[in-house]
């Protein structure tokens, strides 16, 4: 683990550099820690794959403080040997045609049909590695070696909330209109962000979902 200074308002916590859940669970553990210290001046802690950022204000922190207390939660930490138990939480999908119109594509560079395609997403775990881009948007890994896709060359402008995509090893929900560049395979109506709900994202850092086919007369 090393501590890198971004800035004159946030620290940068390290760890090992690849997409690993025992590491990511302690980057979440570590993060708890941190926001269960309440200390003077840390406005917010951000979880990532295998890093964690540190925001606080300058003007009241003590900053040398702040780098020993949080390389002692490493320390008491230690290393995270093995997975919480969590109940997944599940999604709800229309994949292909007008919810997903990447799906074909998909199939066609998978060398496999739509359907399988479909029973390869929906028939694992992924984990909540970290939440970014826009709010409550959830990148979760890993999918199926199969369906690993590249991202559009050339992203589209406008994407609608709830499209389900993936990129590279990951997939992941839009939680709101935006641009985006990921392949389009299906799409939810869960409201994957709300600001007026407590928490206001569906899901976060460590949680587990399973997507659910359903058809177009299912949820």
């Amino acid at each position: 683990m090393r501590i890198r200074h971004c800035g004159d308002a946030m620290l940068l916590v390290e760890f090992e550099a690849v997409i690993d859940p025992l590491i990511n669970e302690r980057v979440i553990a570590l993060a708890a820690r941190i926001r269960d210290r309440r200390a003077r001046g840390i406005q917010d802690v951000v979880p990532g794959y295998c890093t964690l950022g540190v925001h606080f204000d300058p003007l009241h922190t003590d900053l040398s403080a702040l780098e020993r207390a949080i390389e002692h939660e490493a320390r008491d930490l230690g290393a995270i040997e093995q997975l919480p138990d969590r109940a997944p939480i599940e999604i709800a999908v229309r994949y292909g045609g007008e919810w997903g119109p990447d799906l074909d594509a998909v199939a066609a560079k998978a060398g496999c049909s739509p359907a399988e395609v479909i029973a390869r997403h929906s028939g694992r775990l992924y984990r909540v590695y970290m939440l970014g881009f826009v709010p409550g948007f959830a990148y979760m890994g890993r999918v199926d070696p199969a369906i690993v896709m590249a991202r559009h060359r050339v992203p589209r402008e406008r994407v609608p909330a709830g499209s389900v995509g993936i990129a590279g090893e990951q997939t992941g929900v839009y939680p709101i209109e935006s641009p985006g560049g990921w392949q389009l395979i299906g799409r939810t109506t869960a409201t994957m962000f709300d600001a007026e709900r407590t928490p206001p994202n569906l899901v976060g850092p460590g949680d587990l979902v399973r997507f659910v086919a359903v058809t177009d007369g299912g949820a």
